[in-house]
Parts: C-alpha cells; sequence; structure tokens
C-alpha cells in the first residue's frame, strides 16, 4: 500500500480515517505460525478486543485463526463473522455466571478466572469443558497497565491458589481441559517468559485431561524505527523444544494456544487525520488535526508513540511540531515531533494504528466515530460508514415524552 493509496482513501471516505492491511496482518500470521512450525497441534487465537471490524475478523478466519474474546459480544461477533463456535475461546474478567453461561450455552470454550465463579459454573454444569486461567505472578513489561500476570493484578486464580482449585474440581467433578495464563503486552526478555511458561507447565501436571495449554500473547511490535520487539523466531523455537518435552512427561500431546491481538494488527493499521489548524505559540508550534483522543486515546491513556508523518509533503524540510487534537482537553498525539512541513489541509499519518485504536474510540465531546477501511487484494475496501448525527441520537429517548412544553 503506497503513499497515494492512503490519499485516496481519504479522497474517497474522507477523514480522520482508519485504513488497515490485509497484507501484514496476513505476513504476521505466517510469521508466527512459521516460528512454531514444528508444533503439530498449534493454535492461534486472534484476540478480538485488539480489532473486532466484522471484516477483520473474517479475514481471520480465512487466515485460519480461531478468536479469543472477552465478552459475550465479542462472541456473537466472531459468530457472526464465521467462526465456528468450537473455534473462539471466551476469556473473560470479573463477569457474571450468567454471562458465562450465556456463552457456554453458545458452544464456545469457556475460560474461568476466578475461584468464586469456577465452584458456581463447576456445581451447576459439571461436564462442561472449562479452561483455567492461572495467574503465573510474573510481570510481563514495566507497565502495569498493560501487564496482567503480576502479583498485584486483578487477572486469573493465584498459583498459590492451586490446592484451593484442585479442591473446587475434586467436589464439582467438573471437566477442565485446558489451561492459561497471559502475562500482559510487551514482552521484552524471552526467558522471562519462558519462566512465566514453567510455572504453568508445573501448574498443567495437576490435571489430567488437559487438551490444551494457551501461553496467552503479549509480544511487543516496534512502534519507531529501531525499537525492541519481541524475537518470536528465538521465542518459537525454545518454546516449541519445551513444549514438546513436557507433553512427553504429561503422556500425551497437547495443543500450543496463543491469543496474539497487538501483534497480529498493530503495524497493519494506519490513522489519517486532517490538519485544521497550524498555530504558533511563543515556544510551541501546534499541528491541530481533525480528531483527538476520542478517535486515538492510546498516546494519552498509555504514553503509547506512534509515529507521525505528513503525507501531503514527504519532501518538505523538518520542523518540530507537537500534534493536537480538537477535543476540549488536552489530547497531544505527539510532542515537539520532527515531520516534514505542515500546512493547514494536510494529511498525517498515525503509524501502529491497527490494535486498540478504534475499538477504544468515543463519541466524547459528540463527535463521529470515524470510518474504517480494508485494503485487500490492492482494493480499498470500506468496512465501517463514518458515523452520523443519527448515531449520535440514536438510543437517546425524546425528551418530549418527559418535559412539556
Amino acid at each position: 500500500m503506497l503513499r497515494q493509496d492512503l490519499l485516496n482513501a481519504v479522497e474517497t471516505h474522507g477523514a480522520p480515517l482508519y485504513v488497515y492491511n490485509a497484507d501484514v496482518i496476513e505476513h504476521q500470521y505466517k510469521r508466527l505460525t512459521k516460528a512454531f512450525n514444528s508444533v503439530n497441534n498449534l493454535r492461534i487465537n486472534y484476540a478480538a478486543k485488539a480489532l473486532t471490524n466484522l471484516s477483520v475478523l473474517r479475514l481471520m478466519n480465512e487466515l485460519g485463526t480461531g478468536l479469543d474474546t472477552v465478552s459475550i459480544q465479542e462472541v456473537k461477533l466472531g459468530l457472526k463473522a464465521g467462526f465456528k463456535p468450537e473455534s473462539i475461546i471466551f476469556t473473560p474478567n470479573g463477569v457474571s455466571l450468567e454471562e458465562l453461561e450465556a456463552a457456554a450455552k453458545l458452544g464456545v470454550q469457556i475460560n474461568i478466572d476466578n475461584l468464586s465463579i469456577l465452584e458456581q459454573f463447576g456445581s451447576k454444569h459439571p461436564h462442561v469443558p472449562v479452561c483455567i486461567r492461572i495467574n503465573p505472578h510474573v510481570m510481563a513489561g514495566g507497565n502495569t497497565n498493560i501487564s496482567v500476570g503480576h502479583i498485584d493484578s486483578k487477572f486469573g486464580i493465584s498459583i498459590h491458589q492451586i490446592p484451593h482449585l484442585l479442591r473446587i474440581v475434586e467436589l464439582t467433578k467438573m471437566n477442565i481441559n485446558g489451561i492459561h495464563m497471559h502475562t500482559g503486552s510487551d514482552i521484552l526478555d524471552i526467558d522471562v517468559f519462558l519462566y512465566a511458561a514453567e510455572i504453568l507447565f508445573k501448574a498443567a501436571m495437576e490435571f489430567k485431561n488437559l487438551e490444551f495449554i494457551d501461553f496467552g500473547s503479549g509480544f511487543k511490535v516496534p512502534y519507531k524505527t529501531g525499537d525492541i520487539e519481541t524475537n518470536i523466531e528465538e521465542l518459537g523455537e525454545k518454546l516449541s523444544d519445551r513444549f514438546h518435552s513436557f507433553c512427553k512427561e504429561y503422556g500425551k500431546e497437547l495443543t500450543l494456544a496463543f491469543e496474539p491481538g497487538k501483534f497480529l494488527v498493530s503495524e497493519a493499521g494506519i490513522f489519517l487525520a486532517r490538519v485544521n489548524v497550524v498555530k504558533q505559540t511563543t515556544s510551541t508550534v501546534f499541528a491541530s488535526v481533525d480528531s483527538g483522543f476520542n478517535h486515538l486515546i492510546r498516546p494519552m491513556l498509555y504514553g503509547s508513540r506512534h509515529e507521525i508523518e505528513n503525507l501531503s509533503n514527504p519532501e518538505g524540510r523538518m520542523r518540530f511540531y507537537s500534534v493536537v487534537g480538537y477535543i476540549c482537553e488536552t489530547d497531544t498525539f505527539g510532542s515537539n515531533r520532527r515531520i516534514n512541513e505542515i500546512t493547514e489541509g494536510d494529511i498525517l499519518a498515525f503509524q501502529n494504528a491497527g490494535a486498540y485504536c478504534f475499538t477504544m474510540s468515543s463519541n466524547y465531546n459528540s463527535r463521529y466515530r470515524p470510518a474504517e477501511v480494508l485494503w485487500y487484494k490492492k482494493k480499498l475496501h470500506l468496512v465501517r460508514e463514518r458515523e452520523t448525527f443519527d448515531d449520535i441520537l440514536r438510543n437517546q429517548v425524546d425528551p418530549s415524552t418527559i418535559f412539556s412544553s
């Protein structure tokens, strides 16, 4: 996908606009499966929460992934996109027993992360296969907002609660067919991940009828030139060898599962916004775009970096800009970035906008959510229409039914 293709997308569908490159998604999927090609039973469950557009879900299904979901709504989206129930795993956190039962009724794999619901579900549905999410108490990255396997995390059943867990399984006679962990995003040290894997392997030996072990994901992608990323190839070699030896020790060959989201779609996404105003103060030159953290919240929420380039003037001289939005809050996309000279009306491209970008957007300030476009087989396809004022009003009750004139 070339620069002109992105400009054409804005010309056709307007700005702001999300564009996803199917070629990049396919490349990342093949890279991951190749890294673990020595594993006979490998299952890649795409983490739907990263990007839930139906066309992206359909693409994942066509590639051959399963689906990792965290809400009953994501389960239903997966089914609508064509996934078979048995290829969907439901990995929620803190949901009600009723939501788990609703997902189980749809035929998907259940993953439970707390003792209370585990006991309730097992007592009522002992024959329904259940996966158990373990918290290994391992810190994957340095940011507690995205690392979910540390000791203070709300996610998973503590490894120190294994005796209690086993007691529940024994009393309810429930069917435990999988064991799972997810340490969180931005895995930097493969040895730390392998250490957490050893904890999961040890826990897995307590269950005699497992079918799969799910190691979650959290593989780091580069956000700028020269940025570090998870060495998938090294991880594939080392973890595959250890998995093979574990299966021999366990006594049967299990399925090795992962649930990547960011790894598959982050680099495939580009967010395009038009510059409304170039404003110079005594110390800063601001480039204000027709968007804000209502469309792309990650820089403000996580301090995430998204490279920004000027598609309209790629050969212009480099200047320093703080790129900001039009929301009536501080909504800075990047401070003092070196970008080719910007003028009003230029189109800026924000890289790594495929994961946790559109899915975390909102209507704050009563702004519309953007359209989404998929680059597939060398063509641009509109996969979500831009919202309108009717969408803002939708589901609101006419106030004249409450207030008399």
